[in-house]
Formats: C-alpha cells, sequence, structure tokens
C-alpha cells in the first residue's frame, strides 16, 4: 500500500560551510559515518550547492566568513523558494545573545558554539533532522488534500480567500455494485480494498496535476486545473487520469480476490472553490459544473469514461477515441449529448 509519497533517504545529506580548513576537517570526522557531507568555504558557494538537485537537508554555517559572511548567506537562502526550507545552524564563536537574536532574524534555526562540543552537535544536528522531517511529511500529506496555491495562501495569511476557476475537469468516480460486494467482505478488510484502490488512485491523479477533492464512501471525486492560473491541459489530463485508472483496475482484477469495477464521468466549466469548516477544515468545489460531473458519471457504463461536449471541445491529444452516445436526460440538467473515450 502507498505510504503516500513519503521516504525517508538512508542519509541525510549535511552541508558545512567554514573558511576555516580545520573546522571543515573537525566536522567531517565527526558526522561523516552517520550522514552525507558536502562542504562550502564561504556563502556564495553555499547558496550555489543549496539550490543544486538533490538539495541537502541541513547546514552547519559559520557566521563570519569572507566575501559573503553567513547571516547574510542564510538570508538569501530562506528567501529563496527551492532553499527556504532547509534549517540553518549557525557556527560562531560570538556568543552574545544580540549576536544570536541577529541570527534568528536572518532565518537561522540554532546556533552552535565554537569551540564544538561534539555531543551538542550532534544533537542539536538530530533534533532539526527530525523537525525537518516530520514537517517534510505534513506537507506530503497536505500536497494530497489541497492545491500548492492554497497551502502557500494558509501558510502565510491564514486563511483561502474562495476562488472561482474558470477552465477546470471535474470527475467524479464510482465503485460499481460496492454495496452489494461490500456486505460480504469482513469490515477491516473492505476498509483496506477502499485504501489501497484510493490511494492508487490518488496517485495517478497526482501524476497528471490533479487533485483529489474527496470521497463519499464507494465514489471518488477529482479535478484539474485548480492549482494554475490557466491549465490549457486540464481536460486532457483528467481524462487520461481516468483511463489509467480503469487500466489499473483491469491489470488488479486479474490477480486480486476482489474484483473492482467502476464508472467514470467527465464534465468542464468554471467551479468555485472554497476551504470549509475551521475545526476539520476541507478543500471542496461548488458550482453547477460540479452537479453535471455527478450525473454524467450516473449516466455512464461500466470501465468506461464518459464526457459531455464541453469536456471534449477542450480535448488536444490525438490518441483517444470519441464515441458519440446519444443525448441523456440528466437529472435536473435537462438533455445533454454524452460521449465515450478511449485510447486508439
Amino acid at each position: 500500500m502507498s505510504n503516500f509519497g513519503i521516504v525517508e533517504a538512508e542519509k541525510k545529506t549535511i552541508l558545512l560551510v567554514d573558511d576555516v580548513v580545520e573546522n571543515l576537517h573537525l566536522l567531517t570526522g565527526l558526522l561523516k559515518d552517520e550522514y552525507r557531507i558536502k562542504i562550502a568555504k564561504n556563502g556564495l558557494k553555499a547558496i550555489e550547492i543549496a539550490k543544486q538537485s538533490p538539495s541537502v537537508d541541513l547546514i552547519l554555517m559559520d557566521v563570519i566568513m569572507p566575501e559573503m559572511d553567513g547571516y547574510t548567506a542564510c538570508s538569501v537562502l530562506k528567501s529563496e523558494e527551492s532553499t527556504a526550507h532547509i534549517p540553518v545552524i549557525f557556527l560562531t564563536s560570538l556568543n552574545e545573545a544580540a549576536q544570536e537574536a541577529k541570527g534568528f532574524d536572518f532565518g537561522g534555526a540554532d546556533f552552535i558554539s565554537k569551540p564544538f562540543n561534539s555531543q551538542v552537535v550532534k544533537a542539536r544536528i538530530r533534533t532539526h533532522l527530525d523537525l525537518q522531517s516530520e514537517r517534510n511529511k505534513a506537507e506530503t500529506l497536505l500536497r494530497y488534500l489541497l492545491p500548492t496555491t492554497v497551502i502557500k495562501e494558509l501558510k502565510s495569511t491564514g486563511k483561502y480567500i474562495p476562488v472561482i476557476h474558470q477552465d477546470t475537469s471535474i470527475m467524479f468516480c464510482d465503485i460499481i455494485d460496492f454495496t452489494s460486494k461490500a456486505s460480504a467482505i469482513e469490515p477491516d478488510k473492505l476498509v483496506s480494498e477502499l485504501s489501497e484502490l484510493f490511494t492508487a488512485f490518488d496517485d495517478i491523479i497526482l501524476s497528471y496535476n490533479g487533485l483529489r477533492i474527496k470521497t463519499l464512501g464507494d465514489g471518488y471525486m477529482a479535478a484539474t486545473g485548480l492549482d494554475k492560473v490557466e491549465d490549457l491541459n486540464h481536460a486532457d489530463n483528467l481524462v487520461h487520469a481516468g483511463l489509467d485508472i480503469i487500466n489499473f483496475l483491469n491489470t488488479r482484477n486479474q490477480s486480486n480476490d476482489y474484483i473492482w469495477e467502476c464508472r467514470i464521468g467527465i464534465h468542464s466549466g468554471s467551479v468555485m472553490s472554497g476551504v470549509i469548516g475551521k475545526s476539520r477544515c476541507q478543500f471542496d468545489i461548488m458550482g453547477d459544473n460540479v452537479n453535471i460531473a455527478a450525473r454524467v458519471e450516473n449516466n455512464g457504463n461500466p470501465m468506461k469514461i464518459v464526457i459531455t461536449e464541453v469536456t471534449a471541445s477542450y480535448l488536444k491529444s490525438h490518441n483517444l477515441i470519441l464515441k458519440p452516445l446519444g443525448e441523456y436526460d440528466l437529472k435536473g440538467k435537462g438533455s445533454m449529448n454524452l460521449i465515450e473515450v478511449s485510447r486508439i
């Protein structure tokens, strides 16, 4: 079963920044058995290394260095999105409280005084790496639940102002005959099955720049086009994600004890997004086009994707086959022409 993309590296990478070679040798000898080590002799080189991929996990930075001191280098790192998350521990012989306060103002996470105490150095590093690991786990889980733009706004302002997204595609996916099959399956096994299915769906949706909005029992709702000002491929992305979900189920059914099939309906258009609730908030999308997508799914066929003409008008992929199904009466929404989609 997926672990939501949370993967811990065998060894964390620490960047040592100091213009004194003896200090670099001392720290390298102290830490090399537990961590991967990178070295820089000034702030400019530290910034260059920190921007490389894969990034470092923590920086030990001397304060007083030529060309660019540690405070300035830390300030630059914290001002750039790709490096802002990296904890910086200052190495200094300046023990005045004012100096420590200055370091925290520039974004430092901690101070270690020279001359080094090996146990203190190791303990401080472990503490900040553990904190960073927990933050990374929380960020990863959030990315499964919220668009990046929402995460950034909640972090910076503590709230999310509702937004109207003009170009989106909405998917509803329903497990067929779930209720009748569920009665014959032990509860713990049933929950495990649904969890495995929806986790795989999440991975597929994320790979196409989409987002799972919510699950409704055995129903699954997702959307594309929510995370960018203009996503010109929102319809193609969601259709291909739906086709991959069907392929996943077909493959899984060949070797699994339980056979699951689904219906998928997709419609495109504008929606409004917002964060609902306070103590247990949930990101959600609303609007007439959401309701239409749900009605489209209700009129679909097993292991097929059905879309509206609106969604079809957005499609650009050349490897899709569109099969008109004719006019359907969508409950409460009137008549619409529906189209079945498959890959060549």
